[in-house]
């Protein structure tokens, strides 16, 4: 049985105008497990996995990364993760191949490293026809694909991935799926927040389902069904968080939910 790579264990956040928005989260992702991590609008999601990462400093709680700490331990961990966030940000003034080489030299890769790093990855997100163009002139579907191969240079043991797929037609999303089964099939650990009921199915091996700051419900997709006497995921989804899906409200953590197409 695989080892735990992730430990959380009473994770929380509390912001100095007092929201709590994490209120004692505690949860295990395995080694080369593709992880799901789902939630209405405000649940929190974001702030958990921002946490993960250190982009947000926790108010307390533990966080262990592949048998290390985060406190002690940061700058090991770091060298292990990959991290794509919701909003792309690149820089415009350069071209994806300069990008990549420069996020290389970041991580102190060997040049040779770098350099098939680079032919690896314009291959699998398919942008090896405009790797010397300037990132300004890519579609939001090549963004957000360039965006997953900067996350890859180094090699991370780890991806997290914060709604990777927003925005993105469905022929886009589909290709992101396929290059995030290889990975994950090549033995690379993936926690993925996501809004589309149909994505989590497709990809995750087990879920977490998260609701004003705790997790209400956690398990593979089959066991969530029996469990929560449901159809669908969706239908769990509704009966854990009380949520409506397709409803308009925004809060400043995200997007609105975004219905299942099945």
């Amino acid at each position: 049985m695989a080892s735990n790579i992730i430990q959380v264990r009473d994770l929380r956040k509390t912001y100095p105008t007092g929201t709590e928005a994490v209120k004692g989260v505690t949860f295990d992702v395995k080694e080369g497990e593709f992880f799901g991590f789902l939630g209405p609008n405000g649940a929190g999601k974001t702030t958990t996995i921002n946490m993960l990462v250190d982009l947000v400093k926790r108010t307390s709680g533990e966080i262990e990364i592949d048998g290390l700490k985060l406190e002690t331990d940061a700058r090991e961990i770091y060298q292990r993760l990959g991290f794509a966030m919701q909003e792309v940000g690149l820089d415009e003034t350069a071209t994806a191949r300069e990008m990549l080489q420069l996020h290389g030299r970041l991580y102190h890769m060997p040049p040779e490293r770098i350099e098939s790093q680079i032919q690896k990855l314009l291959k699998l997100v398919e942008l090896e026809k405009v790797a010397d163009r300037y990132t300004h002139t890519y579609s939001g579907g090549m963004r957000r694909r360039f965006d997953l191969a900067l996350s890859l240079i180094h090699e991370p043991k780890i991806l997290f991935l914060d709604e990777p797929t927003q925005g993105l037609d469905p022929h886009a999303r589909k290709l992101i799926w396929g290059h995030l089964r290889e990975l994950n099939k090549a033995g690379m650990t993936v926690f993925l927040t996501t809004h589309f009921m149909e994505e989590a199915e497709a990809l995750c091996e087990r879920l977490a389902i998260m609701d004003q700051g705790q997790i209400v419900t956690e398990g593979t997709v089959p066991e969530l069904l029996q469990k929560h006497g449901a159809k669908n995921l969706e239908e769990v989804f509704l009966k854990t968080t009380g949520s409506t899906l397709g409803e308009d409200t925004v809060d400043p953590s995200g997007d609105p939910f975004i219905r299942s197409r099945h």
